[in-house]
């Protein structure tokens, strides 16, 4: 962002820091208008014809700018990958544990990667593993949403689940008043 001196442009159009324009001008003019009012004349839109600078203390303008970009990355959500590792030989009450753990992450707003590792032999039943992949994504139910479908990689098959997208909440519609009747019956 150039300021002052920095400014390079044959003309250009300023705003003085009330926001009202003065016109278009020559840069050592409005430079010497912001030095009469103790300001800096800063160029805030190069890409304009002409540019546009505004007249306006500069370390003001850094802070403010500064503040406003943290609140924004303080508002952001950050969005993390969980990993839920099941077996082929897992349990009920074991695969109920890690069911549960899923729907938890995504109600939190993570994505979970579920994985489950084929060992020696397992390999020959590979369905049993899609099986219990299948199964989560069916009980997970509406908690989740599946973003790559389960898929082999090596000797461990991989299935990424995103949580839900939350509809607002719809507001309901007003009333609408009943219409006037009309006689369409003749009388015989």
């Amino acid at each position: 962002m150039r300021t002052n001196e920095r400014i390079r442009a044959r003309e250009i159009r300023v705003i003085d820091e009330n926001g009202e324009q003065l016109g278009i001008m020559q840069p050592f003019e409005a430079l010497k208008i912001a030095r009469e009012r103790g300001l800096d004349l800063v160029e805030v839109s190069p890409n304009a014809v002409p540019p546009v600078c505004r007249i306006q203390d500069y370390g003001k303008y850094l802070y403010e700018k500064d503040k406003s970009e943290r609140a924004a990355r303080k508002k952001q959500k950050v969005i993390t990958v969980k990993e839920v590792k099941f077996s082929v030989t897992v349990d009920e009450h074991d695969y109920q544990t890690k069911k549960n753990q899923v729907v938890r992450f995504l109600n939190d707003g993570d994505k979970v990667k579920a994985s489950l590792r084929f060992k020696g032999r397992q390999m020959a039943h590979r369905e049993l593993g899609y099986n219990i992949i299948n199964r989560l994504i069916q009980d997970i139910g509406d908690a989740g949403t599946v973003e790559f479908m389960p898929r082999m990689e090596g000797t461990t098959l991989h299935a990424v689940l995103a949580p839900a997208k939350k509809e607002p909440a719809k507001k309901p519609a007003p009333p609408r008043p009943p219409a006037p009747q009309t006689a369409t019956a003749t009388q015989t």
